[in-house]
Order: structure tokens, then C-alpha cells, then sequence
């Protein structure tokens, strides 16, 4: 939904970017048009017992939030799941080709469910960009570590 969200430049209205208006301010009804839009996509994507749920919200920013904070909870779960078949996961008769492309899947559905955080530190540390290293080696080395023994050679010149 996001992503339908940014294609139609209306992901502002979920995101806080964009306030709604006083009832006085020029563009209030461009405003209120564009967020009950977003509030009918959003609805219409939804099961119906969840759509009641949500019936009486009218800002599509506290309707994101609502559902985030109800359907989060469980992202807990599946990213416990998620890293545990990670990290159990093994080449076996796939490709490697394959063998990649499904670990990849799993680390960007991990990473959309946690994405990293947003640094406000000084910039002179460049936290985040250690800890995408720090992340991206981790990866590297879960796909050698679930290669097949016929990569040993591959695994050792890597110090594993």
C-alpha cells in the first residue's frame, strides 16, 4: 500500500509530512479531498472487519497510525521466524543463483518490517553507515555459511 501510496504522491498524508489544514487556510479542500482519497484506498484494501474497525477515523495519518500500532505487534514474530530461517538456511540442491535470490527476499522482508533507524547523532561518526556494514557482513556471511561443502575453499580464503 505504500508503495501505491508513493506512486500517487500521496504518501505524505500517511507519513505526517503533510498536516491537515484549518478550516480556514486556502487549501483546506484540496487538502480534505486528497485525504479522504487516501482514507477510501486505504479502506478498500482492507478486509471488511477490519475496514469497520477503522469506520470513524477521517485523517488518513491517524488511520496509518491505528493500523501500524494494531498489526505491528505481530512483526515481532515474523521477524524472529524470518532470521531464524536465515540463519538455518542451506544451499542444498538450488542453485546458487537460487540459493541467493531467497536469501535476499528474506533480508528485504526483514528489513521492511525493521528498517534502520534514522540517525541524529554528528554526522563526523557515521553511525548508520557502520551498522549497514556491520549488517551487510552478517549477510555475506550467512550466504557462505549455507553454501555447499563444494564452496570450503571459498569459505576459508573468506575466514569463516
Amino acid at each position: 500500500m505504500k508503495r501505491a501510496l508513493l506512486s500517487k504522491n500521496k504518501a505524505k498524508f500517511i507519513d505526517g509530512s503533510i498536516k491537515a489544514l484549518r478550516e480556514n487556510e486556502t487549501l483546506r479542500d484540496a487538502w480534505e479531498r486528497c485525504n479522504v482519497m487516501v482514507i477510501s484506498w486505504l479502506t478498500r484494501s482492507m478486509a471488511n472487519q477490519i475496514a469497520q474497525s477503522i469506520l470513524y477515523i477521517d485523517n488518513a495519518r491517524d488511520l496509518w497510525e491505528d493500523l501500524r500500532e494494531h498489526f505491528a505487534k505481530g512483526d515481532h514474530f515474523r521477524i524472529y521466524d524470518i532470521l531464524q530461517d536465515i540463519h538455518s538456511m542451506k544451499q542444498g540442491e538450488r542453485c546458487v543463483s537460487e540459493f541467493f535470490t531467497e536469501l535476499k527476499t528474506m533480508w528485504e522482508e526483514t528489513e521492511a518490517l525493521r528498517p534502520m533507524p534514522v540517525c541524529t547523532c554528528d554526522k563526523r561518526f557515521n553511525c548508520i553507515e557502520s551498522i549497514a556494514r556491520y549488517k551487510e557482513e552478517d549477510r555475506v556471511m550467512c550466504l557462505l555459511k549455507g553454501l555447499n561443502d563444494v564452496y570450503n575453499t571459498i569459505k576459508t580464503c573468506m575466514h569463516l
